[in-house]
């Protein structure tokens, strides 16, 4: 109770002192990401890489990853990854793609797999996707990711004048580069349900520091003589409070999601999780403190009429 005492209650924390360690955290978050995404790559899943994902739970025990393996390779197949999956070993996660990489081809394997695992496996899901299908997925899903933040970018542009408009948009690509670096690096499948998460990440961010923003606009009109600086620290401890319990309360189901939601749900359960964490520290650290860059206080000469801007 103590806990959330002292986070419900007003604080007078010197945010912006925090700034210059915060830019050059976020620079070497995003250099990693970019090295990590033009070295390794993506894990990209069977939506956009095509072939087959099956997992099988055994009935007599723990699976033995190694006889599995060596069983399967009879097959000769283009592609072959065994996990396994749980805690008790009885799981197991096969990606597999045929030579060919036509559906034909993979419904054959599909088969061939299940004969050769008999018995001993039940079968508790199938996924096949041809190589030309997972390609028009693989652009479908960049357009919408492209789209989404171009309808992102015009929205903030109208409806913020464009200091506050480029602090908004520096925040939100920070964020989505630095998530997209974290499944580059972890090895996390990269598929249409991840995507789904990293434009949900978008719009959280966008609202994050919308609200911070409108707070700062309030105070500049209610505080005119106070120094900016003290007034972008107000502004955040103003809703520091509404910041922290809105978060807190996305990561109990996020993190729920993660730990129980198996893994159909792990990257895009990931992907909220750390986007929540990683948007909540840039509409603090990132997109308040850019805005100290200016002078918020000098209008341009389009908006003298009209201090809170485009609305």
């Amino acid at each position: 109770m103590k806990i959330f005492s002292w986070i419900i209650k007003d604080t007078s924390i010197d945010f912006l002192k925090a700034r210059k360690f915060c830019y050059t955290l976020s620079i070497l978050m995003i250099f990693a990401s970019i090295a990590s995404i033009a070295i390794k790559g993506f894990n990209y899943g069977i939506d956009f890489s095509g072939g087959v994902l099956i997992d099988v739970r055994s009935t007599n025990g723990p699976v033995d990853v190694e006889k599995v393996r060596y069983d399967l390779s009879a097959l000769n197949l283009d592609e072959l990854n065994l996990q396994s999956v749980g805690q008790t070993g009885e799981q197991l996660m096969i990606r597999a793609q045929a030579n060919n990489a036509d559906e034909e081809s993979q419904r054959i394997a599909v088969n061939q797999i299940k004969e050769i695992l008999g018995k001993d496996f039940t079968f508790e899901r199938i996924e096949s996707v041809g190589p030309q299908v997972g390609d028009e997925l693989k652009r479908s899903g960049i357009l919408a990711s492209v789209f989404a933040c171009v309808a992102i970018s015009l929205y903030i542009w109208m409806r913020f004048e464009w200091r506050f408009a480029l602090g908004a948009l520096i925040s939100v690509f920070h964020d989505i580069i630095i998530i997209v670096g974290l499944l580059s690096i972890m090895h996390f499948d990269f598929s249409l349900t991840t995507i789904a998460a990293i434009l949900t990440l978008a719009g959280y961010s966008v609202n994050d520091t919308v609200v911070t923003y409108d707070r700062i606009r309030e105070n500049l009109q209610k505080y005119r003589k106070m120094p900016q600086y003290d007034l972008l620290n107000k502004s955040i401890n103003d809703i520091f409070s509404r910041t922290i319990l809105t978060g807190l309360t996305t990561l109990f189901a996020s993190i729920a999601l993660l730990v129980f939601g198996g893994d159909a749900l792990q990257s895009f359960a990931f992907v909220i999780t750390a986007g929540v964490i990683i948007g909540t520290y840039s509409s603090i650290y990132i997109a308040v403190p850019l805005l100290n860059l200016f002078d918020l206080r000098k209008q341009p000469s389009s908006e003298q009429d009209n201090p809170y801007g485009n609305i």
